[in-house]
C-alpha cells in the first residue's frame, strides 16, 4: 500500500483514482471542482484543500489536468502541487501537454528535490474499467521503475519510451491516428446512409469489418447516440490536434490528414458541440451532408 495524491479527478482521474483506492492504496485528492473530489469520498479519497496539500502528503502525486493552463495552475504558486514537494518524492503527470512544457516542469520538480515521469493513457473510460488501459512513461528509468507497479494498478500495459517528454509525444502521435479514424469513419457512414443503407446498417457492418479497430468498435456507436458523459471532448481533442500540427512544423512532418480533421473539430465547436465527445465530428459533418437527423 502507497500514500498517493491525486491532482486533477475528471471523467478519467477519478475513475483511476478510484481504481487505485481500490487496490488499497490512501489516496489525497484535489480538483477545483470540489464536489468531484467529495464524490470519493466515500470510497476512501482524503480531499485536499489545495494541490500543494495533496502533494506534500503522498509519496506519489498522480497530476491528471485538461491543458497547459490548467497545468500550470496546479503546479504554480504557494498553493501549487511543486510547493509540496521534497527529497524522495515522485510526480506522475498523466495530462497530455507539449513535450516542452512537460520537460520544463520535470525540471522544477527535480529543483523541489523530487522527481518526475510524464505518464500519458492511450484508451477510453469503457478500457480503464476493463481494466486494459495502456500507458506510456518518459523520463529517468530509475523512476520509472519506482513507479512502475503503482501503474499497473490502474493499467496492465506499461511501457517506457525513453527521456522525459517522449510519452506525451508518442500520446500526441497516437491521438492523431484516433481522431482521423473517427472522420474517415463518419464519411463512410454517411456515404452508405445517402446510398440508401440505414445508418445502424453501415454502423454494424462497419465496426464488425477489418477496418473495425477498438478504437471504432467502442466509439462507432457514438453516430448513432452521443453518451451523456463525453469520454473525450471536442475541445479537448482538438487540443491534442493543435500540439500535433506545431510538433508537426517543429519537426519538419506534414500532417495533411489532422489538418483537415482539425477543420472539421472546429466546424463540430462552431455548432456548439465542443463539450460532447469528439466523435460530434460525425454530426457536424452530417450537418453538412443533409443528413442530420
Amino acid at each position: 500500500m502507497a500514500n498517493l495524491g491525486y491532482i486533477g479527478l475528471g471523467v478519467m482521474g477519478g475513475r483511476m483514482a478510484a481504481r487505485l483506492l481500490s487496490k488499497g492504496h490512501a489516496v489525497v485528492g484535489y480538483n477545483r471542482t470540489r464536489s468531484k473530489a467529495q464524490a470519493l469520498a466515500g470510497h476512501g479519497l482524503r480531499v485536499a484543500s489545495t494541490p500543494r496539500e495533496a502533494a506534500a502528503a503522498a509519496d506519489v502525486t498522480f497530476v491528471m489536468v485538461a491543458n497547459s493552463d490548467a497545468l500550470k495552475s496546479v503546479a504554480d504558486g504557494a498553493d501549487g502541487f511543486v510547493a509540496g514537494l521534497g527529497a524522495g518524492k515522485i510526480v506522475v503527470d498523466m495530462s497530455t501537454v507539449s513535450p516542452a512544457l512537460s520537460r520544463a516542469l520535470a525540471a522544477r520538480v527535480r529543483e523541489a528535490g523530487a522527481e518526475m515521469v510524464d505518464a500519458p493513457v492511450s484508451g477510453s473510460v469503457l478500457t480503464l474499467e476493463q481494466g486494459k488501459l495502456s500507458i506510456m512513461v518518459g523520463g529517468d528509468r530509475a523512476t520509472f521503475d519506482r513507479v512502475h507497479s503503482l501503474l499497473e494498478d490502474i493499467g496492465p500495459k506499461v511501457t517506457y519510451v525513453g527521456a522525459h517528454g517522449l510519452a506525451v509525444s508518442m500520446k500526441i502521435a497516437m491521438n492523431i491516428s484516433v481522431a482521423v479514424q473517427m472522420l474517415a469513419f463518419a464519411e463512410g457512414i454517411l456515404l452508405a446512409e445517402k446510398s440508401g443503407i440505414a445508418r445502424e446498417v453501415a454502423v454494424d457492418v462497419m465496426t464488425h469489418s477489418a477496418i473495425g479497430s477498438p478504437m471504432l468498435q467502442y466509439r462507432g456507436p457514438f453516430v448513432l447516440r452521443l453518451p451523456d458523459e463525453a469520454w473525450f471532448d471536442t475541445t479537448m481533442m482538438q487540443k491534442d490536434l493543435r500540439l500535433a500540427l506545431d510538433m508537426g512544423r517543429e519537426l519538419g512532418v506534414p500532417l495533411p490528414t489532422t489538418s483537415t480533421t482539425n477543420e472539421w473539430l472546429t466546424a463540430a465547436r462552431a455548432m456548439g458541440l465542443a463539450d460532447e465527445d469528439f466523435a460530434a465530428v460525425f454530426q457536424a459533418l452530417a450537418r453538412a451532408s443533409g443528413a442530420e437527423r
